[in-house]
């Protein structure tokens, strides 16, 4: 088209095609301007084991071209994955982004999920970290870490910059190991996560924006490959309208909700408390009744009833009339003293008098045990009182008497 002389620049036959654009402003093709480039687009695309990465294959076997789904635009893939990889492969529509990202100069990350066949340590993968030179070729830093151990195989996880020709596969042959599967989990900030094998869906335009203008900073190759991003768009509830006012505010009391009614039994309660018993004084009165409740129910006791009466449905006797609550006998007051409570002085018994009780017999007993069990800590006991001694060093008044003179004797 140049050779042609269909390309202009400012209205200016361009003869050669050694000439540097900044934008596409001011440039024709038979005179009509060129259109401003769509902007890049990527997609994540999980890519099944057994397909290879490539437009067409001359032994016929399957592409990714082929199982692509319709709708979608012209793609690129970035980078490859050989044809027993499976995992993440990004597709894209603008050439500088393909470029941009398979360069290792960029530092962009990729991560992959291995499992091999064989025995290997945690430090041999660690010695990774410093590179590797494996037939001459030299591969740089690989973070290495063992994830699980499965029966033989083992399942490492790797995270590389380069992303050479069968990298993964090599090193860890170089370990003594056989790789049976290989994911690739994550390229760049971009993750495989839960999407299904076969399908496709596009990052957001937001997103990418973004990615590309920490890629585009100096050492961003690692900045840009810790974003987080939502790949999948997010749904929102739809907000529900405010309703419309009528002008009149209702009443506060309204508002409340109206209190829940208490079920009610309809077999009624099933505990009843337990009747008062009578005074200590009136329990004689009631020595001729009969229990009627059973365990657990209050003592209701009836008099019995002489032969010959019957008694009404209320189980009163004829003729007999209810006395009315003014006319009952008024309660007589507690004889019971609490344990801390004295008793007034003067009135308290004498320790060795017998106090009146109703088991004289049984007060008896417990007088003839407490005088004849030892003294415990704590109790006063009544030592008998030595006799006084006289004056003298033995305790009396005075000082001591001096002894005797021996006696005089005559010569």
């Amino acid at each position: 088209m140049i050779a042609e002389g269909r390309i202009a620049l400012d209205g200016k036959v361009l003869d050669t095609p050694a000439t540097l654009l900044a934008s596409l402003d001011g440039v024709t093709v038979d005179g009509n301007p060129v259109a401003a480039p769509a902007p890049a687009r990527l997609f994540r695309y999980h890519k099944p084991a057994g397909l290879l990465t490539t437009e067409r294959d001359p032994a016929g076997r399957a592409t990714i071209y082929d199982r692509l789904p319709d709708g979608l635009p012209r793609v690129m893939p970035v980078g490859r994955l050989d044809l027993n990889t499976e995992g993440l492969l990004l597709l894209t529509t603008d050439g500088e982004l393909k470029r941009q990202l398979e360069l290792p100069a960029t530092g962009v990350e990729r991560s992959y999920r291995a499992r091999a066949y064989g025995q290997v340590s945690q430090p041999q993968l660690e010695a990774l970290m410093l590179g590797v030179e494996i037939e001459g070729v030299r591969y740089g830093p690989i973070d290495a870490n063992i994830e699980r151990r499965t029966g033989a195989n083992v399942w490492i996880e790797m995270t590389l910059t380069e992303g050479k020709n069968r990298e993964v596969r090599r090193v860890l042959e170089y370990l003594g190991l056989e790789v049976n599967r290989l994911i690739r989990t994550r390229y760049g900030p971009f993750r495989l996560g839960d999407l299904p094998p076969g399908d496709v869906d596009e990052i957001r335009q937001n997103d990418l924006v973004t990615f590309r203008t920490v890629l585009s900073k100096p050492g961003g190759g690692k900045a840009a490959s810790n974003l987080q991003f939502a790949v999948r768009a997010r749904v929102e509830a739809p907000v529900p309208a405010p309703k419309a006012s009528t002008g009149v505010e209702p009443d506060r009391r309204l508002r409340r909700a109206p209190p829940k009614p208490m079920p009610v039994d309809p077999k009624g309660p099933r505990f009843t408390p337990r009747a008062t018993p009578p005074a200590r004084d009136d329990r004689n009165a009631a020595a001729d009744t009969r229990p009627t409740g059973g365990v657990g129910r209050p003592d209701r006791r009836e008099p019995r009833t002489p032969v010959g009466e019957t008694r009404g449905r209320s189980g009163a006797r004829p003729g007999a009339e209810r006395p009315t609550r003014d006319a009952r006998a008024p309660a007589k007051e507690a004889r019971f003293t609490p344990r801390g409570t004295p008793a007034p002085r003067g009135t308290r018994p004498d320790r060795d008098e017998a106090p009146s009780v109703a088991k004289p017999a049984r007060a008896a007993r417990a007088k003839a045990h407490r005088d004849q069990r030892e003294p415990r800590a704590g109790d006063i006991v009544d030592r008998p009182r030595a006799p006084r001694p006289a004056k003298g060093p033995a305790g009396g008044r005075g000082k001591p008497a001096k002894p005797g003179r021996p006696p005089r004797t005559r010569k």
